[in-house]
């Protein structure tokens, strides 16, 4: 077997002038499969994890005016009891913006000194939010009216800034500031620890998150409710909320959505990418594979009388066919080899960070060889018994 590989890699080296514009297109082939790979491979892993809240039997009213709503705590207060005497609806909630929203708001944050400085999406919460998102604190208890007279904003983060604010600490009771703020920095007090809160859904990257107590009046209008209803809701509901809405405030703007559609519509325009890269990729393997194959068919045409020599010699048809095809695989597992080394330095550096982890490298990198593999041996196929076939009277007289 060491004999026969050494003879095989001399003739791919022999040959090697021939060989390297078809290496280049397996080695491109395979860069443009990894990343296909990886992404999907990336998207699978982040399905698997938990978002931190329930999607199914909530709705969000946005409120869109043209002129600022009141932000006092009357017109919430009211806001929220006329809604809650829906009988479909089981709890209200105010927030910054929904789930499942293209928006994200960020800051700097640090702890009083100055250190550990991070940078954190934000999302302004009432107290009700958690309930009514069905969340779970991993460590800590909500804010509620028990914070009125807080010397800071109660406020809850995930794991991610909890780690890096507070390193080596429990996080809970902790205080940490606005790090960029004009005028007095703001306080913020830990209340609770989540373990996840991705706000896009299953397929966003995990991010840094803080979550301050929002109270009316205190700083921005918080614009959106956030509804839990019954199970089975249907979507006619959306027309009586409607109109309760339209009953309270006439000259405001809403716009209704349930949860489940923000999502259907977040998730189509996520793997919006991994769409338009299959297909690209599909058109490349498929200019490679014809590539492949009519290098493979010129090659065996070329090497008839080396064939027929062979033959002559006592090579029985199954050798050849073996032959043609092991020298293909070769060749494939030489561009890819090149390639992995290009590729390699990516997890090695960090350039993606936790998109790209060792997990997901291997395993792309597994699935691509496999297509790579496979393309080849379907196109060294035909080319192979068409060498194999021919009689050594056949292959010693052509010219």
């Amino acid at each position: 077997k060491y004999l026969m590989l050494h003879h095989l890699l001399k003739l791919i080296w022999k040959r090697k002038s021939r060989n390297m514009m078809l290496s280049l297109e397996i080695l491109l082939a395979f860069i443009v499969v990894f990343a296909i790979a990886a992404f999907a491979v990336r998207n699978y892993q982040l399905y698997q994890m938990p978002i931190g809240f329930a999607w199914r039997d909530q709705w969000s009213v946005n409120i869109r005016n043209a002129q600022p709503i009141p932000n006092d705590a009357a017109t919430y207060d009211a806001l929220k009891r006329a809604l809650l005497e829906l009988p479909e609806v089981e709890k209200v909630a105010f927030t910054a913006m929904a789930p499942y929203e293209l928006s994200r708001m960020n800051a700097y944050y640090s702890q009083p000194d100055g250190s550990h400085r991070v940078e954190s999406d934000s999302l302004d919460a009432s107290d009700d939010f958690f309930d009514t998102m069905q969340m779970t604190p991993a460590q800590g208890h909500w804010f509620s009216k028990a914070d009125d007279a807080a010397d800071a904003i109660p406020t809850v983060i995930n794991r991610r800034v909890a780690d890096k604010l507070f390193p080596g600490i429990p996080a809970v009771g902790q205080v940490f500031r606005a790090a960029e703020f004009n005028g007095t920095p703001r306080r913020y007090r830990v209340s609770a620890v989540v373990e996840q809160f991705r706000a896009h859904g299953e397929y966003m990257d995990p991010v840094n998150l803080v979550l301050p107590r929002f109270v009316p009046g205190d700083r921005e209008t918080a614009m959106t409710i956030m509804l839990r209803v019954k199970p089975g809701t249907p979507r006619e509901f959306e027309s009586r909320l409607s109109a309760r809405l339209k009953r309270e405030h006439n000259d405001w703007s809403f716009v209704i959505s349930p949860l489940s559609e923000a999502r259907k519509s977040m998730h189509k325009l996520q793997m919006l990418p991994l769409t338009i890269m299959s297909v690209i990729a599909a058109f490349l393997l498929v200019m490679v594979a014809f590539g492949l194959f009519g290098v493979l068919w010129q090659n065996t045409t070329q090497r008839i009388p080396e064939i027929g020599l062979r033959r002559a010699l006592g090579a029985d048809a199954g050798h050849i066919y073996r032959q043609i095809i092991a020298e293909q695989m070769l060749l494939s597992t030489a561009a890819m080899a090149v390639a992995l080394v290009l590729l390699v330095q990516l997890p090695l550096t960090g350039v993606f960070e936790e998109a790209l982890n060792w997990p997901v490298f291997f395993t792309a990198a597994a699935l691509s060889a496999g297509v790579i593999y496979l393309l080849s041996l379907l196109c060294s196929l035909y080319p192979g018994w068409r060498a194999a076939r021919l009689s050594p009277t056949q292959a010693l007289h052509y010219e």
